[in-house]
């Protein structure tokens, strides 16, 4: 892959990996960060990400490793320092069905919540997906069963409940 063909690729790619990483992550900074920090490493191995074949998903892989690596590490951190406690700026508030998407997709375990998103929002296949995440194609199948289930589950709104049969 040229320093061109490179280029162009980022510049199609970075806002839908963004996206994704942000709805696996549930954090935008972090889903930003990482996605950076992947296109950095796949700078470096940008002639061979072309003979790979598939390299937005070789960037979306590395920059789940990387969120998930982060995640730990601040894990560690947190338990061994402590919750510190900061001032928060004043921020306007989010849009209330925002808020409660991203509840009901942080409430998933975290593997339906990966599932999800590389179906619906990458448009894999279930192979594909099987094939980036290293689990079998039953195991993803019933990621996206119990996760729909599940989003359905915590998405009902409970007026539509009340409403008289007709």
């Amino acid at each position: 892959m040229t320093v061109e063909e490179f280029e162009e690729f980022y510049a199609q790619a970075v806002t839908r990996l963004t996206g994704q990483l942000y709805v696996m992550t549930g954090d935008l900074q972090e889903a930003q960060d990482v996605v950076q920090e992947a296109f950095v490493k796949a700078w470096v191995r940008r002639g061979r990400l072309e003979r790979d074949g598939q390299p937005e998903a070789w960037i979306r892989t590395v920059a789940w490793r990387l969120a998930v690596s982060r995640w730990r590490f601040r894990r560690r951190s947190a338990d061994a320092w402590g919750r510190g406690s900061g001032v928060a700026e004043h921020v306007a508030p989010p849009d209330p069905d925002h808020v409660v998407l991203v509840d009901a997709l942080r409430e998933l375990p975290a593997q339906q919540r990966r599932t999800l998103t590389l179906h619906y929002l990458c448009d894999l296949t279930v192979e594909q997906i099987a094939g980036e995440t290293g689990l079998s194609a039953s195991t993803i199948k019933t990621h996206l069963v119990r996760g729909r289930a599940a989003l359905a589950h915590r998405l009902q709104d409970p007026r539509m409940e009340e409403a008289p049969d007709v």
